[in-house]
């Protein structure tokens, strides 16, 4: 399945996910279901990610949950056997697109300039995540990006807070918005779950 058909059963954000303590994964993504929110992207960024992941896919079925921050061929594969149904990179590279394809697994990969989505379109992919997006142009660069690439779809990510992604969600070419304030490092420390729930709400 698509990206975009997936984020029609959900809120167009993708929450960007760190998980510190394995005990956080089940009540935060019960948090972020409540509140509307499907795609559950879970980042690379520590060591309890795979397993975070696995115990999602596990506890949490009816969540959409996935890997982020897959750098490496061999983090598609982790992340399948972990029970990821999607995988998010900041980049793109051959190795990713065929490891995801050879799994099928579902890949958005990140691009910042026209050669990068058109790399990407060559590898017969039209969906990918424009990292990090502030930085690179933000709103101004996607509205650049319609004329040339009228059947792309993008999902920015980097930066971008509750308040700004509307801005972004008004654009025809984006189908969602990834973002960390949904799971900030206060409230998930906090393990106000409540919080999350009422930040997915509103998002």
């Amino acid at each position: 399945m698509s990206f975009e058909m997936w984020l029609k059963q959900s809120k167009p954000v993708i929450p960007v996910i760190v998980i510190d303590e394995i005990e956080q994964a089940v009540p935060l993504a019960r948090a972020l279901l409540a509140g509307g929110v499907t795609l559950l992207e879970v980042t690379l960024r520590t060591p309890v990610a795979f397993a975070a992941i696995e115990r999602i896919a596990k506890e949490v079925p009816e969540a959409i949950v996935g890997v982020g921050t897959a750098t490496k061929a061999e983090h598609i594969q982790q992340a399948k056997d972990a029970g990821a149904q999607f995988a998010l990179s900041p980049g793109i590279s051959e190795g990713l697109v065929q490891k995801s394809q050879d799994l099928a697994l579902p890949f958005m990969p990140g691009v910042m300039t026209p050669s990068d989505i058109i790399h990407g379109l060559d590898c017969g992919l039209t969906e990918f995540k424009f990292f990090p997006a502030q930085q690179a142009g933000g709103v101004k660069m996607l509205k650049a990006f319609s004329g040339p690439f009228p059947n792309v779809k993008f999902c920015p990510t980097g930066g971008i807070s509750q308040e700004s992604a509307q801005d972004f969600l008004s654009l025809d070419n984006v189908m969602a918005v990834g973002g960390s304030w949904l799971c900030s490092k206060a409230l998930m420390a906090e393990k106000d779950w409540a919080g999350i729930e009422e930040l997915a709400k509103s998002s």
